[in-house]
């Protein structure tokens, strides 16, 4: 058993308090209890949020990522978020996008850090404020990251969406100041992730409410083909990628427009950039099934090897033994004879749409009506790897707004609060305002959805909409040592399948009854795993799967991990079984180049 689940209960520490913003990069992956989510975990699919920055001590700390350490290879955390520019030169061509002189400019300082960017805030002498937001040189893929994003905001600003006005760009490092970058317009507001707490919930209903209202008009937008969106300049001047020439854009009606390869992170992540495999534009809904999947075949095919789960509280399961990249190729195989199957059946809600890739609280701007108390979302930030995609594989509840408590994701009355919550002590009561708090913006999100956005509440109320969305996103996630999640999917697949294809289709794949049992064991005991390392992260006080921590915690929450592994350690008495889970043991450094 692991020394985790042995030492929890032993643990007294008081749990670090994180900032409400924790960062993540482009090697982290979420982490889910709940059986029904037990899905997209991959290190290339992080929350991009941010922190506010205090002044820079000197040039030095506009390169560098100042906002915190890493308890787990903190040293390479940093060198992938480490970006030299020209400062003069940036503030040259940010004064240029404006129409104004360099002169102008009275300062230029690092206003927030996240898992991609660097964003800079340049303010004017006569007070005008813009933003100028560089990526590490880790953010892929190149060029096409900062292109895309750039169409993308241009495209939906001259459609009525509230987006940043984007200034100026670069996709490449090719400029005066050696970067990539974008300048565009700084959003007078505040991030709704650092009022939401003190929102009352005329407040939240409200928001909701506006939040739907502006997917609604973003997913209303049909469009021809399915990837990413680009100005069509930028796709036909795109350099060569060592996988080679991309495919040709296909134009929107506004020809300055083309739809060209996905940005999805993980059809590109490591060494899948150097893949020569179709990322899109996709002209069917087939296209879009498969292409993922092969994306990956290819990969596990070139470099595949046997490796040990890059999770190390997965590996236990395992018996910490390496798995064969064949097992997630052969599920792969099952994949795509099914995908056929996997198109929608209700034509009218199968077109192609944008939908915001990461609509978290802190990527929505908010400011304070004129005229009354109450806030109104003044713009929707952070657009990178925003997918062009059907309907049906697009639509989901952002993260903060879903309810996995088992209740069911449409309630039919509002939630209430427990009659008792008066006699109950501090801890219990905690957890019934935060579980009700839960309930109620994923009530209204639902409800507001149903009313101003029927599309995507169709396509959520879908009874196989979930488990056809999941099999998509599996199928392209990069291998990192382990096909359960895959496996789990196409098990439940074939337990749903007249559902899921329609009556009267023969499934193309079985299982026996043994393989199905022993898959969702595995999957038990994968989510008892997460849960202790939930635990021993809210003890040694770490945020995030990478294990992120303010930089004025680090020393202390390097004592605490410390203590730990030492404890627990000590609780096992067989020498094999803890040499195992010394040599495992989740928050020591590892080597990541495997796992490329």
């Amino acid at each position: 058993m692991s020394c985790l689940r042995r030492a929890r209960p032993v643990f007294d520490l008081p749990i670090l308090q994180p900032l409400r913003r924790p960062h993540t990069s482009p090697r982290s992956f979420h982490v889910f209890s709940d059986s029904s989510l037990i899905a997209t975990a991959t290190r290339c699919l992080p929350r991009r949020t941010f922190s506010a920055m205090a002044h820079p001590r000197s040039d030095n700390d506009l390169f560098e990522y100042t906002s915190g350490r890493w308890l787990v290879n903190d040293k390479l955390r940093h060198a992938e978020r480490r970006r030299d520019f020209n400062v003069d030169a940036l503030r040259r061509l940010a004064a240029e996008s404006v129409n104004r002189s360099p002169d102008d400019i009275e300062s230029l300082r690092k206003l927030a850090e996240g898992g991609f960017n660097r964003v800079f805030l340049i303010t004017m002498r006569d007070g005008f404020r813009m933003v100028a937001r560089i990526p590490y040189p880790t953010t892929i893929p190149k060029y096409f990251a900062v292109a895309s994003e750039a169409a993308t905001l241009a495209f939906l600003r001259s459609v009525g969406v509230p987006t940043p006005e984007v200034y100026g760009y670069s996709p490449t490092p090719d400029n005066a100041a050696g970067t990539e970058y974008i300048l565009m317009q700084h959003i007078e507001g505040v991030s709704l992730a650092d009022v939401l707490p003190d929102l009352d919930e005329g407040n939240i209903i409200s928001i909701l409410r506006q939040l739907v209202q502006l997917e609604w008009s973003i997913m209303t937008l049909v469009f021809n083909a399915g990837g990413s969106l680009y100005f069509a300049e930028d796709l036909a001047n795109a350099p060569g990628y060592p996988s080679g020439p991309t495919k040709p854009g296909i134009p929107l009606k506004d020809e300055r427009f083309c739809i060209g390869s996905e940005t999805n992170l993980s059809l590109w992540f490591g060494r899948r950039s150097e893949l020569d495999v179709d990322r899109g534009p996709y002209a069917t809904i087939e296209e879009t099934l498969v292409r993922g999947a092969e994306k990956e075949q290819a990969y596990l095919r070139r470099f595949g090897r046997p490796l040990l789960p890059f999770q190390r509280i997965r590996r236990e399961a395992y018996g910490y033994q390496k798995q064969q990249p064949s097992d997630h190729i052969e599920n792969l195989d099952r994949y795509l004879r099914i995908a056929p199957s996997l198109v929608s059946r209700d034509k009218r809600f199968d077109y192609f749409c944008m939908r915001h890739p990461d609509l978290q609280p802190s990527n929505i701007i908010v400011s304070r009506s004129p005229d009354s108390n109450s806030y109104v979302i003044a713009s929707i930030i952070d657009w990178q790897y925003t997918s062009i995609l059907p309907l049906s594989l697009n639509a989901d509840i952002p993260k903060w707004l879903q309810n996995n408590d088992g209740t069911g994701w449409q309630a039919e009355m509002p939630p209430s609060l427990p009659e008792n919550l008066d006699d109950m002590d501090k801890t219990q009561r905690e957890r019934e305002l935060e579980l009700y708090r839960r309930r109620f913006r994923h009530y209204y999100y639902v409800e507001h959805t149903r009313k101003y956005n029927i599309f995507h509440w169709v396509v959520l109320a879908e009874a196989v909409g979930t488990l056809r969305r999941r099999l998509f996103r599996h199928s392209r996630d990069p291998w990192e040592g382990e096909t359960i999640e895959l496996k789990l999917a196409l098990v439940q697949a074939t337990e749903h399948w007249e559902t899921l294809a329609g009556e009267g289709v023969p499934c193309p794949i079985a299982f026996d009854s043994d393989d199905a049992r022993e898959t969702m064991k595995l999957i038990a005991l994968q989510e008892e795993a997460e849960d202790s390392l939930k635990a021993a992260r809210d003890m040694i006080g770490t945020v995030g799967s990478e294990d992120w921590v303010p930089a004025e915690y680090y020393e202390e929450a390097v004592a605490r991990n410390k203590k730990f592994k030492e404890v627990a350690l000590s609780m096992i008495e067989d020498d094999e079984e803890r040499a195992q889970n010394a040599a495992n043991w989740p928050f020591d450094d590892r080597d990541e180049e495997d796992y490329m």
